[in-house]
């Protein structure tokens, strides 16, 4: 299991990603994300996170592996449902949910489900 830092750091590299995955973030994805972040506990952090991976400019495609990678180490969490509404929420934002953003959405629970099961599997 990660540290909860180091989860709320890893939420703000997939919100990083999903607001970058059509290649530029939209003024109404960074509102979005303002008002998600608002209502978070752990908001500030979250959205520390996010700041730092937009200002490095970090490649998504390596940056969504190690946030697969994170969460497995993870395992199972209630504020993985959180995820899932933010990253829906700030795809909404702009335009509707583009087909490069469910893409993030639906490979996000799909990855993440996948490598839950192969560590069960490892178990058995």
């Amino acid at each position: 299991m990660v540290s909860r830092e180091r989860l709320y750091q890893t939420f703000g590299e997939l919100l990083y990603v999903i607001a970058m995955s059509d290649g530029v973030i939209k003024k109404e994805e960074a509102k979005a994300l303002e008002a998600i972040l608002k209502a978070h506990p752990k908001g500030e952090e979250i959205k520390w996170s996010f700041d730092y991976e937009n200002r490095n400019q970090n490649d998504i495609e390596t940056l969504y592996k190690k946030v697969i990678e994170v969460f497995s180490d993870n395992g199972p969490d209630e504020e993985y449902d959180f995820m899932i509404y933010a990253l829906t929420k700030i795809a909404e934002a702009s335009d509707g949910i583009g087909s490069k953003e469910e893409r993030v959405i639906t490979s996000f629970s799909k990855d993440l489900l996948k490598r839950f099961k192969e560590d069960i599997d490892t178990l058995y």
